[in-house]
């Protein structure tokens, strides 16, 4: 992949949307240009998990602007990220689609702890280069990430379900702030909790760090009123606490510190933010500049340098489900050189690379049973922490593995596109020819794929020589039928 002078980065958060230009300079990032708008996604979420119109279209305006900002910007150079909202909306698939007419740009939906991965890196990146052990908490709109890890590398990664505009709408509707719904919403946080206390108490970290906007106003409030001396203290908390329930209306607040766009949504970040100090024993908290715009970043800038976190996560994946490296590197160099012929030319970088991973990856599911193993593996890779990846790109994997092997007539609404039937045709093919498991002499291939058959030539002779491929190959040409697709294969 080409490295670009400027890249970019969108943040689709469920409190704000922000988006942050940089320019590459021997290889360092130096930000150049940032935007910024509260549309409050998770405020527009109703109990079924639907996202209204009004959230909605806040949410399009304002990625029309950035889009008129990242016009002339070829797609390798920006990276969009969706967060909880996304996560976990019901209407996300269809607003996305929108979104990403709005934007120009494809937006990829994460999971939490990709975000507190991505998270963790923007905060690192800003930091001195120390072997002190951290803790990052960084208050979002709809979740909140805790990470623990050491100069670039995170170790530990949490992502739960709350946030400053879910806590807030859900027990501050009003804007009333009284005792009973403060002590509400705190218990409710401190139960979240519970799941991560064991492995995020002080004795597991040295510095305690709070990322974006809830921590930084905060700790603005803290310093600026005077009730701490420098960052978020339990002390200075207590005291903010006693004039929120003072002035009993978030509309009556009138502190130092504390902006106006963050009126709405301080109790819910604040009832987060007293329970983490509470449960997880921090003392103090200094806010932290970076954050997950700036990881996406960096991040990105890393796909351009052979520092790609999708490879590692790979790598690490093939060690841990045992996977046979020859074997995997035979049917990925094998699908790629087949994949190249179906598609003439129009087999992009980024599309090989998933079809690469995807071979090197599809018998991970083997280590689970043997029987129906591309099953296994699919499931692996759709619903586990994959670092690096987006939900699609997982979805994307799951779907090439699932469809290496067996029926297809299961997957005929999954495979819809010609580029997706000619990527697991090369797959299967590959794995077909390649069953034997060793490095044995191949005949040459030569396909061609119209959109709704298959050509596949190769010498003569060879298929008598191997009937068991010869009967496989017939077999493959009645799975497609159930596709609408023909398989025709020659010797010449």
């Amino acid at each position: 992949m080409q490295q670009q002078p400027l890249i970019a980065a969108v943040d689709l958060g469920s409190n704000s949307f922000r988006l942050q230009v940089a320019r590459v300079v021997d290889d360092q990032l130096y930000m150049l240009d940032g935007l910024r708008e509260a549309v409050r996604l998770a405020a527009g979420m109703d109990e079924d998990k639907i996202l209204n119109r009004d959230a909605q279209q806040r949410g399009l305006s304002c990625l029309q602007k950035f889009g008129e900002r990242l016009r002339g910007l070829p797609p390798e150079a920006v990276r969009a990220v969706g967060t909880n909202s996304l996560r976990v909306a019901k209407n996300a698939p269809e607003f996305l689609k929108l979104a990403e007419v709005a934007l120009g740009f494809p937006i990829d939906v994460i999971s939490g702890r990709e975000e507190a991965r991505l998270i963790y890196l923007g905060v690192a990146q800003g930091l001195p280069r120390t072997e002190e052990r951290r803790m990052v908490m960084d208050i979002g709109g709809g979740s909140t990430e805790f990470i623990i890890g050491q100069g670039f590398q995170s170790t530990r990664l949490e992502s739960l379900y709350m946030g400053c505009v879910s806590y807030s709408a859900r027990y501050f509707a009003d804007g009333k702030i009284s005792k009973s719904n403060l002590r509400e919403a705190e218990f409710a946080a401190r139960n979240e909790l519970q799941t991560i206390v064991a492995d995020y108490t002080g004795e597991h970290w040295e510095v305690a760090l709070g990322s974006s906007g809830s921590a930084r106003v905060i700790s603005d409030i803290l310093e600026q009123n005077g009730y701490s001396e420098g960052g978020i203290t339990r002390e200075g908390l207590e005291k903010l606490r006693a004039q929120l329930l003072k002035a009993g209306d978030v509309n009556k607040l009138d502190l130092p510190g504390l902006k106006p766009d963050r009126i709405p949504v301080l109790p819910g970040g604040f009832a987060i933010m007293y329970a983490a100090f509470c449960e997880l024993g921090i003392g103090r908290m200094r806010p932290a500049l970076g954050a997950l715009r700036e990881g996406v970043l960096y991040d990105l800038h890393g796909r351009f340098t052979h520092n790609d976190m999708r490879e590692a996560t790979v790598q690490q994946f093939m060690r841990r489900y045992h996977v046979a490296a020859q074997q995997a590197k035979r049917v990925a160099d094998l699908s790629i050189s087949l994949a190249r012929q179906f598609l003439a030319g129009q087999l992009d970088e980024s599309t090989q690379q998933h079809l690469q991973w995807a071979a090197r990856l599809h018998e991970i599911g083997i280590s689970v049973a043997h029987s129906g193993y591309h099953k296994h593996s699919a499931y692996i890779l759709a619903n586990a922490d994959m670092p690096g990846f987006s939900r699609k790109e997982q979805a994307r994997l799951s779907l090439l593995t699932l469809a290496h092997r067996g029926g297809l007539a299961k997957l005929r609404d999954q495979l819809r596109e010609s580029q997706d039937l000619a990527l697991v045709m090369a797959l299967r093919l590959a794995t077909l020819f390649c069953r034997n498991r060793s490095a044995v002499s191949l005949p040459e291939l030569q396909g061609h794929f119209s959109g709704t058959k298959f050509h596949l030539a190769l010498e003569k002779g060879w298929l008598t020589q191997n009937p068991l491929t010869e009967t496989a190959l017939q077999d493959e040409a009645k799975q497609w039928k159930a596709l609408d697709v023909s398989v025709q294969v020659a010797e010449v």
